[in-house]
């Protein structure tokens, strides 16, 4: 009952806090609402190319090549050779990560192994690519410099403690 008045309330709140300060409530909404609308537009490029690549990506069949290419790595690492799929393409979309792990634990199970380490990594590991653009371009930065190898590096620290995780943990 509480939650669903807890937006309600809280707009409520902001109105009166901002009567009480003799502040035009509808102006600065309006206002809100554009610069709201003017950080779409400056993020929506990238959003556009990044969700063509994706597809790109699945359609040519690359995602296969990358995960063949990856399996002997991400095995001495401990991460199980099923969750490899999920490695490559979680830093590209969170939605399409979400559905390759999806695919594992209704393969394995959720009380697995993998199922587990499957979702402890997406759990753990962030949509690098996505979130980089989507800051970046609200921020208007052109030069990412380090900041994609470093959180690539943070990533594949993610799915590597997610296989070390699972198994001291279960």
């Amino acid at each position: 009952m509480v939650l669903e008045l807890l937006v309600p309330l809280l707009f409520l709140g902001v109105c009166i806090y901002a009567m009480a300060g003799r502040r035009d409530v509808y102006s600065l909404m309006v206002t809100g609402a554009e610069q709201g609308l003017r950080t779409v537009l400056s993020i929506l490029p990238s959003l556009v190319v990044l969700l063509a690549l994706i597809h790109m990506l699945r359609t040519s069949g690359a995602i296969d090549r990358m995960t063949a290419f990856l399996t002997p790595l991400c095995q001495r690492l401990g991460i199980p050779p099923e969750t490899v799929p999920l490695v490559v393409i979680r830093p590209i979309s969170g939605s399409a990560g979400l559905a390759v792990g999806s695919e594992i634990i209704a393969a394995h199970g959720p009380d697995s192994e993998v199922g587990r380490i499957a979702a402890i990594m997406l759990g753990s590991t962030e949509t690098t690519f996505y979130t980089i653009s989507v800051y970046f371009g609200a921020a208007k930065i052109k030069k990412t410099r380090h900041t994609v190898a470093a959180a690539l590096i943070a990533d594949l620290v993610g799915f590597w403690m997610a296989g070390i995780t699972a198994r001291l943990l279960f």
